[in-house]
Parts: structure tokens; C-alpha cells; sequence
């Protein structure tokens, strides 16, 4: 079985946002990365089905030379080979371009499957992968929680609302969207990471970007104020102004 995992570099959760002086993204020159958590559960799962199936994983990424930082560690951690579509403007582009960019490098290499994080933990869209499959012609499936596969396909099941799942057949190749918590996370190797420094790392460069369909106009940490109302009148009356308002402005019932 030939996968393709689709990873994602992220400024480290206990990195100090803080925002650039456009005020269109954070300011990230002097911030710490790592690899997007639910990437990295999706890596997990490509490795396990390789050893069940054999086959081969090959990691995808789309953003500037820095990623080459999360490629190595998940080269380190069991990947086969890596593509990297490198260009700094895919630090923030939106998810077409990015699902653009991978779809154009994936596209040759004739994978049975595609795996992705349900979702990155900076932009948080969710929608990298279900735009990818679009382009790539692959049916999907979203927020997969445990995966079966056999020479019929998959067998996936899917996390729905209110404790619910769903089992869903999806026939090869495909294109899944992995949950956080599916798998146990294993750790690179000190063999791993000597190894991964041989492994090959495909450099491609990002064709013409398509039009971007979004355009962050602002980026501002939430404003903090404090507000006093009196309530007057009987206590009946108070009670049912108070309901109204926890209900209708504070939306806290």
C-alpha cells in the first residue's frame, strides 16, 4: 500500500503569540515550530498500515525551507521519502492553495491513499483535505477514528455529534481526514534519526497559486473590558430582566 500523509508545521502551543505589524498574521521570526498534532496522528496511522500492509509512506508538505523541520522528524519517525513544495507565501495561504499545491506534487505518484489532520492547529479550517480530494478525484472521508483496510477498500468509522460513530466503505484510493486520539503516538529513534538523514527529501517548487478564496483582513487578541447594568424594579420583574439578559447578551444560558 502507497500513502501520502499531508503535514503541517505549527508554531508551538507554548510559543507567545504575538502579531506582526501588519496585523494580517502573528509575527513568527523568533517563534518556536513543531509538527501539527493531528498530523502527526495521521503520520502514526500511515506507519501502522504500512506494517501491517507493507508498502511505503511518503510525507507531503506544503509551506517555506523551514518546514524541512517537521519533514526530517517524520522521517525519523518511519516515513519512506518526503516531498516538500516549498515557498514562503504557503505559510499562510488558504486552504485551496494549499490543497493546490499538495494535490500538484501527490498527484504522480499514484498513491492508494492520502491521509491528513482533521485539521491544523493555527488556521483550524478543517478543510485542506476534503478540498484536496476534490482535486485529486478521490472519494473522502472526515474525522476518521479507526481504519480497517483490505483489498475490497476500507472500513473506516467516522466520530460524529453526541457520542455517535459511523462505519463507512470507501473504496481505494481515498483520501482520509484523521481525529487526534486515533492511535498511540510513537517517538523517533535515536537509529530513526540517524537514518532519516539519508532518506530522500523531493524539492518542488509551488506553481502559480489559484485565486485565493479567503483574505485575512485582521488579526487582534480579544478585547477585554469589564460592564456594570443595575437591574431595578420588583423582584419578579429584576428576575425575568436578568433571564433575558443572561440569555440574550451574555448568551451564558
Amino acid at each position: 500500500m502507497k500513502i501520502a500523509v499531508c503535514i503541517k508545521q505549527v508554531v508551538t502551543r507554548e510559543w507567545q503569540l504575538r502579531v506582526n505589524e501588519s496585523k494580517t498574521w502573528i509575527r513568527d521570526q523568533d517563534a518556536s515550530f513543531e509538527l501539527n498534532e493531528p498530523d502527526a496522528y495521521a503520520l502514526e496511522e500511515a506507519l501502522r498500515l504500512k506494517e501491517k500492509h507493507e508498502g511505503e509512506v511518503i510525507v507531503c508538505s506544503a509551506g517555506p525551507a523551514r518546514a524541512a523541520q517537521v519533514i526530517r522528524e517524520a522521517l525519523a519517525r518511519g516515513a519512506d521519502r518526503a516531498i516538500h513544495v516549498e515557498s514562503d507565501t504557503l505559510a499562510t495561504a488558504d486552504a485551496n492553495t494549499i490543497a493546490d499545491a499538495l494535490a500538484a506534487a501527490i498527484r504522480d505518484e499514484q498513491v492508494d491513499l492520502v491521509l491528513t489532520g482533521l485539521q491544523s492547529d493555527d488556521q483550524g479550517f478543517g478543510q485542506v483535505g476534503v478540498v484536496l480530494a476534490e482535486k485529486l478525484g478521490m472519494p473522502h472521508a472526515t474525522i476518521i477514528m479507526e481504519v480497517h483496510a483490505s483489498e475490497a477498500g476500507l472500513r473506516v468509522k467516522r466520530e460524529l455529534e453526541g457520542g455517535w460513530f459511523q462505519w463507512v466503505t470507501v473504496p481505494l484510493p481515498a483520501l482520509l481526514t484523521i481525529q487526534s486520539g486515533i492511535n498511540q503516538l510513537r517517538y523517533a529513534t535515536l537509529k530513526g534519526i540517524m537514518a532519516a538523514k539519508k532518506k530522500e527529501i523531493k524539492k518542488v517548487t509551488a506553481g502559480a497559486a489559484p485565486q485565493p478564496m479567503h483574505r485575512i483582513a485582521s488579526v487582534y487578541f480579544p478585547e477585554k473590558g469589564k460592564k456594570t447594568h443595575m437591574i431595578s424594579g420588583s423582584a419578579a420583574d429584576a428576575a425575568k430582566d436578568l433571564v433575558k439578559r443572561l440569555r440574550e447578551e451574555a448568551r451564558a444560558l
